[in-house]
């Protein structure tokens, strides 16, 4: 992936890479010498409630999904996990492609709730009296 192109999320739904936001910090972990001196951390923003790239039927699905995630409508994804700063850039741009990709998801078909059929209750029946006659085969006889 490349670090100044559009992000795919859908076929429908791709972020111009002006609507992102980059934010380099100093990271803490792994790093030698360079740990203090490197920006290596990033924060991708993403204007979920603003951008013009979401489809609008698409905004509110998102927006209910990613409401414990959003601040003011923005979406945050930190990474840090890399030495280098290209490679949690790339990081961050996956995962908020990820994310936004599964909140984007159509919701699960509904359930349709079945009764367990006459064999499966059969078959329980047959092993939970099989485990008591195991167990009271264990008890301890008191013949006096």
């Amino acid at each position: 992936m490349a670090i100044a192109d559009d992000l795919a999320v859908t076929r429908r739904f791709i972020i111009r890479d002006a609507e992102l936001r980059e934010r380099f910090s100093r990271s803490s972990g792994p790093g030698g010498q360079g740990v203090n001196t490197a920006d290596s951390r990033v924060e991708l923003s993403f204007d979920v409630a603003g951008s013009p790239s979401v489809p609008d039927d698409l905004r509110p699905r998102l927006l209910a999904r990613l409401a414990n995630r959003l601040v003011d409508g923005v979406l945050t994804i930190k990474a840090s996990e890399q030495r280098a700063q290209l490679a949690n850039r790339e990081a961050a741009r996956a995962r908020l492609v990820a994310l936004l990709r599964e909140a984007a998801a159509p919701p699960p078909p509904k359930r349709r709730p079945t009764k367990p059929t006459r064999g499966s209750k059969e078959r329980r029946l047959a092993e939970k009296k099989r485990r008591g006659d195991v167990k009271r085969g264990r008890r301890g006889r008191l013949d006096d």
